[in-house]
Order: structure tokens, then sequence, then C-alpha cells
């Protein structure tokens, strides 16, 4: 029986964190480095964040992280992948992100694709995700996806992967 893995997608799949960068200079004329917003959630680093991602359009242009449409291509066809979003927190991202990963990962079929607003409802073998507050309530094996906001953080309970390629070398 193969294993199932919970992909996160703000953060982990889509870089979330350039256009929060992006959209924060261009209102506010201040560029803002992760150093400077390290161990700060989302919405404590970027006082507009939540206007921003309640806006149609926010999700549907992400930036794709790094290496991630290659390495899921490679452990879909080793495992099943269940890419986990908690989306229903901003209603008019669900058609963003169905769109974004339609376009970007077209091999996830929509079977493999959840919308929630709590992830712990989703039973698998292994997540990875970049918040704490996900990876702290899931009984399985836990791979931290480095952040911003996980950046001070020292959690033996979590593996901390910094890169698409160290997924690919755990996992493959």
């Amino acid at each position: 029986m193969r294993k199932r893995i919970l992909v996160d997608m703000d953060g982990v799949l889509a870089d979330v964190y350039a256009r929060l960068f992006e959209v924060h200079e261009k209102e506010t004329g201040i560029r803002l480095t992760a150093e400077e917003i390290a161990g700060k959630l989302e919405e404590e680093a970027f006082p507009c964040q939540r206007r921003w991602v309640s806006e149609p359009g926010f999700f549907r242009t992400l930036p794709v992280m790094e290496g991630s449409r290659e390495v899921m291509e490679k452990l879909n066809a080793e495992y099943d992948i269940v890419v986990v979003s908690l989306a229903t927190e901003f209603p008019n991202s669900l058609t963003d992100k169905i769109m974004w990963l339609h376009d970007n990962f077209p091999f996830i079929s929509w079977k493999q694709i959840v919308f929630c607003g709590d992830k712990s409802l989703i039973r698998a073998d292994i997540l990875i995700d970049d918040h704490l507050k996900n990876l702290d309530n899931f009984p399985g094996k836990t791979y931290m996806f480095t952040q911003p906001l996980n950046l001070p953080v020292n959690d033996s309970r979590h593996v901390r992967v910094n890169s698409w390629d160290e997924i690919e070398k755990i996992l493959l």
C-alpha cells in the first residue's frame, strides 16, 4: 500500500512570500527581507496581508516554488499525493488556487486536491507544510518547509527542509 503525502500549497508549492514582499513594497515603498520578518506570521509581518489575499486574483499568478513541479511529479508516481490548502478562509482564493494548480501541476488530478479549514481532518502518513499550526497537530511524519515565519523555529519534532531538492533526496 502506497503512503499518502499531504502537501501544503502556499509557501510550499506556491511562493506566496515572493508576492507578499512584492505587494508590500509596491504599497509602502519599503523592501522587507526574510530576516526582518523572521518568526512573524504573515498577517503580523504584512499588516495588509488579509486584504491582499482576500482579493480575487492574488493566488492566481503566484510563482511556483523552485523545483516543486519536477519533484512533485516524481512523488506522484511513488506516493498518493494530496495537495491540501486552508483556502476556505478566503473564499475568493478557491477559483484562483484550483486554476493555479491546473496550470502549474497538470499531473495532479482534481481528486488529489482538498480545500479545507482544518488539515487535521485529512488522514495521511506524511505532511509537508510551513506552518507549525498544521505540523504540530499532525500524527505522522512532518517536514517543515523553511519560510520566514518558521526561520527561528528549532523543533526536533519536524524535519526542516529548505528546498524541493532536499525533499527529493529524503522521500525518493
